[in-house]
């Protein structure tokens, strides 16, 4: 390489995050298919992944630039390309020593316009690994979220009830029905296949399960039980035994955001960043979200 063309060729972005299994634990939460495409759009701000199907679910995951101990960004025009989520989360995990951090580099582009990921300070021999990248293809739906009035509807619950609760309304081929109670303030989940099943999270009787609750209005709707199971199937475990709690919303049409908090960092000894109800500090954990498109909605949920 010339030195007049060391500056022009510099890559685009270079980072290294401490932790790489919370990396994997995070990629893993917004994979619900073996073989599942992914978007990445690279910022000064951080990285988005962006995973979607049918036009009916999308996943949204923020690792914010604060993430990582070295974020060093070049980029003119904001870096947009499209990978395979499940090569991605194989590649991370030859990286990952069970009870042991392991730092890791991450550069784009490479010479062939590879994702290059690298071991770092190893006191072994060190890993690397190319992933190919493509162009991507435009995101199919408007994932936007708007609020569904004035007064938000959104409730959060522990995220290990949350996946039970997913779980335990499996019908083959069903649609979930979602229902908001203001008075009593209350959550229901109803399946209806052969028989009905349903499950109730009332807020006065239960608030260590549905610990906030915000509806003025009663609101009913149906969601493709698929897609809802996926905003739960790969939750990480890390999530369940910090008793996290998952924020879900209704907006406008019925849209349903699901979010999710997941540790990034590696929790230091004295948890001195985790608060009295188990949250930690942002710089920790990165934000995922859900959206999924309604079956059928009331009128309720509109203006």
């Amino acid at each position: 390489m010339s030195a007049s063309g060391t500056e022009e060729e510099r890559p685009e972005l270079v980072c290294q995050l401490e932790h790489v299994q919370g990396l994997v634990d995070a990629l893993s939460a917004v994979r619900w298919k073996r073989h599942q495409d992914a978007v990445l759009e690279l910022s000064e701000h951080g990285i988005v992944l962006v995973v979607q199907e049918s036009g009916c679910l999308q996943a949204k995951l923020y690792l914010k630039r604060e993430l990582f101990v070295r974020y060093d960004y070049n980029a003119q025009v904001r870096p947009r390309f499209g990978l395979s989520l499940g090569i991605f989360v194989e590649c991370l995990n030859a990286f990952s020593v069970p009870a042991h951090s392991t730092p890791i580099q991450i550069q784009y582009p490479g010479p062939d316009m590879q994702l290059l990921l690298k071991s770092v300070d190893s006191m072994d021999a060190s890993i690397c690994a190319e992933i190919r990248t493509r162009i991507p293809e435009t995101i199919a739906w408007d994932y936007n979220f708007e609020p569904a009035g004035t007064n938000p509807l959104t409730f959060t619950v522990k995220s290990a009830a949350l996946k039970e609760a997913i779980e335990d309304l499996e019908w083959p081929g069903s649609s979930i029905q979602v229902i908001l109670e203001p008075d009593p303030p209350s959550v229901t989940l109803r399946a209806e296949g052969h028989g009905d099943l349903q499950i109730d999270f009332l807020y006065y009787a239960n608030s260590d399960l549905l610990v906030a609750f915000q509806c003025d209005h009663r609101v009913s709707v149906k969601y493709k039980y698929k897609f809802l199971k996926a905003t739960t199937s790969n939750m990480p475990s890390s999530v369940i035994k910090e008793n996290r709690g998952s924020k879900l919303s209704i907006g406008r049409g019925g849209m349903l955001k699901v979010q999710h908090l997941v540790s990034i960092a590696k929790p230091l000894a004295s948890h001195s960043y985790v608060d009295s109800i188990g949250y930690q500090q942002p710089s920790r954990v990165a934000h995922i979200e859900f959206f999924v498109k309604p079956e059928e909605s009331d009128d309720s949920t509109n203006d």
